[in-house]
């Protein structure tokens, strides 16, 4: 070990003299790499990509062991160009050629300012990170639920009563280079769009039209065409599909109290309509009445004697009908005779029914 020179280019302490080993007999030498596999007796130089991976780097003080190894071409190349230019091609083509669904458009910005839309297909664009391109689904409907879960969302109608209310929005994207751009949360902005539309219309209705399906249907409609005229003032790039209203009640703390005034009124209800039928029903019959009396005061006009007769007959045979009548005739005949009762005994009992099915 003596001459040699450390790794960095100083003399040994082991040195003759201090001095350089070899000193005048060859060129000089520099410090030497520590990055070179060994010295081999040649002269200074860099460390290149190939001696850093090269196995046969020596194991230094801490017993780091030896690099990696890349293997080698059959011409005795190094792959090392080959990969690298792979992993360029493949960058290349994963950020340049984009695959776009049926339903889906591509929004593509440069250098992060719009640059166009693409549509369905195979679109190329300039690579990662010049151009970017954002995709998303503009055909499917989206639905929001509000509220979300099970949260009570108290809304106040036109005559002072508040009304708990869920409802749904359908909506997708009209304009995607607005719907990327102009809003912050679009989607945010779509829910808080629609609460403001729905409680906007049912502040113009009453509570019994809100919790009726022909008020909800008024009500729907007006909401959707509030949240697409707010919408379209925003340039949001939304279209509005329609909005559902699922549940209309009265607040939870009220509920009980409103089903007994709804059965109460359902009962209140349930009389004036047997009310108004038992009132038809007598009115019909009077106007009957009142009709036949006219024909009848028509006929005596024409035969007062003959008519006045027959009325008495026809009066005397409904009363008598159904009256017990005993008829007598002649003289000697007691004054009454208890016929009827007589007429009872004389009939036969009726015969008992057999016993036991017999």
């Amino acid at each position: 070990m003596a001459g040699r020179r450390t790794p960095w280019g100083k003399p040994r302490p082991d040195a003759p003299d201090g001095g350089e080993a070899g000193e005048g007999k060859g060129p000089p030498r520099g410090p030497r790499n520590p990055w070179l596999p060994g010295d081999n007796g040649q002269p200074r130089r860099s460390a290149s990509i190939e001696d850093i991976f090269r196995g046969s780097g020596r194991r230094g003080p801490g017993g780091g062991g030896n690099f990696p190894r890349l293997p080698q071409r059959p011409d005795g190349k190094s792959w090392f160009p080959l990969i690298i230019g792979g992993i360029a091609l493949l960058w290349l083509g994963v950020s340049t050629v984009h695959m776009v669904g049926p339903k889906e458009q591509g929004v593509v910005t440069t250098f992060g300012k719009y640059s166009r839309t693409i549509g369905p297909g195979v679109s190329v664009t300039m690579p990662w990170p010049m151009q970017i391109v954002e995709i998303a689904d503009v055909t499917s409907i989206k639905v929001d639920t509000i509220p979300e879960g099970e949260t009570e969302k108290l809304m106040l109608t036109s005559d002072q009563n508040l009304v708990d209310l869920s409802y749904l929005v359908r909506w997708n994207i009209k304009d995607l280079k607005l719907y990327t751009f102009r809003l912050a949360e679009p989607q945010e902005s779509v829910r808080q769009v629609a609460e403001a539309a729905m409680r906007a219309s049912i502040a113009e209705v009453t509570l019994n039209q809100a919790l009726s399906g022909a008020g909800r249907g008024t009500v729907e409609q007006n909401v959707r065409e509030r949240m697409q005229r707010v919408l379209d003032n925003y340039r949001a790039g939304v279209r509005i599909q329609g909005v559902e209203i699922k549940k209309a009640d009265p607040p939870q703390a009220t509920l009980a109290a409103f089903r007994r005034v709804t059965a109460a009124q359902q009962d209140a209800e349930r009389d004036r309509s047997n009310a108004r039928a038992w009132a038809q029903q007598l009115l019909a019959r009077a106007q009957g009445d009142s009709a036949a009396f006219d024909k009848v005061y028509a006929e005596y006009r024409l035969a007062p004697e003959v008519t006045k007769r027959r009325m008495y007959y026809e009066t005397m045979e409904r009363v008598l009908n159904k009256n017990p009548k005993v008829i007598m005739e002649g003289n000697g005949v007691s004054p009454f005779l208890p016929l009827p009762e007589m007429k009872k005994r004389i009939e036969p009992m009726p015969e008992p029914a057999p016993k036991g099915g017999q």
